[in-house]
């Protein structure tokens, strides 16, 4: 993990909108890569999120494509955000539900959930995937709360227009639309997409805001950042972007939710819930996804 970051660790007058540039990690897959923005060491978390993976662009030939076996979480919402290419997400609850482009899967672990992630119906021929993965801390008095999934069609989720750029309104409030997509906290998830030359400004409405370029090139302030580079700002500064190239930028954000503790799947402000979890699946305590027996060890 590289981090990039413009003067001090702390923001100041001189020093613009932009707190730290964060290069990803990279894991190549074989086939799929996945780069792996936060957790970072120089910043855990970004408001609520506390896991962010860009995965693709990854073509696969026929017969092949994404599988994850059944695996566990605690105390989590999981948001998966395609751009191209098909999954069937399964989980412990019986939900079985394919996710394409612009749609939402949000799955909350709460107490505890367990799924897979398997190709769709595009298996049979040459395919793509590209798509952003996500994780939501969950506020401490919600982390113990009953497993939940809701599926979220593209048709719901509002799109806004300015001059160059389409805009799609993921989750929370921003430039006067609200997104259907439950938060139990304050949580910000936007999907740009800019025309060369167009230009943005992000809500300065968040006590915590990054912004992550998909595609293309942009600059902020003379800086350019291309592909992979996540961008954190100032707390409650007006982030101001210009594209150089077509190109395309999540933005996340929202309100902190304090420490929380990372140990593979697991997420907790307790270390002792995660080693219990740990012990759980450990023993064959979680419940399993009816229809997909496969297994995923414990990390040791």
């Amino acid at each position: 993990m590289s981090f990039i970051a413009a003067g001090e660790a702390a923001c100041s007058a001189t020093k613009g909108s932009i707190e730290l540039l964060i290069e990803p990690r990279v894991t190549d897959l074989g086939e799929f890569a996945v780069r792996r923005s936060l957790p970072a060491a120089q910043r855990r978390m970004v408001g609520p999120f506390v896991f962010f993976d860009h995965m693709g662009p990854a073509e696969f030939p026929p017969g092949r494509g994404i599988a994850v076996r059944p695996h566990p979480h605690i105390g989590i919402a999981t948001i998966t955000y395609l751009f191209e290419g098909e999954i069937m997400h399964r989980d412990s609850l019986g939900v079985v539900q394919s996710i394409q482009p612009g749609a939402i899967n949000l799955m909350t672990a709460g107490r505890g959930i367990v799924h897979s992630e398997r190709a769709g119906e595009d298996l049979d021929r040459v395919s793509r995937l590209h798509g952003i993965q996500s994780w939501i801390a969950l506020p401490t008095r919600e982390q113990e709360c009953e497993p939940n999934f809701t599926h979220y069609p593209e048709s719901v989720l509002p799109r806004l227009a300015f001059p160059g750029v389409c805009l799609r309104l993921i989750m929370g409030e921003a430039y006067g639309a609200v997104s259907p997509v439950k938060c139990l906290s304050r949580t910000l998830y936007l999907d740009c997409q800019l025309e060369a030359g167009a230009e943005l400004s992000l809500p300065g409405t968040e006590r915590e805001l990054a912004l992550y370029v998909v595609e293309g090139e942009i600059s902020i302030e003379g800086r350019n950042l291309s592909t992979g580079i996540m961008a954190v700002s100032c707390p409650r500064k007006v982030v101001h972007l210009t594209a150089g190239d077509a190109s395309r930028v999540v933005v996340i954000g929202g309100d902190p939710l304090g420490e929380r503790f990372i140990h593979w799947n697991f997420v907790s402000s307790s270390k002792e819930r995660i080693e219990r979890a740990r012990q759980d699946w450990k023993n064959g305590h979680f419940p399993p996804v009816p229809g997909d027996d496969e297994f995923i060890p414990l990390p040791e």
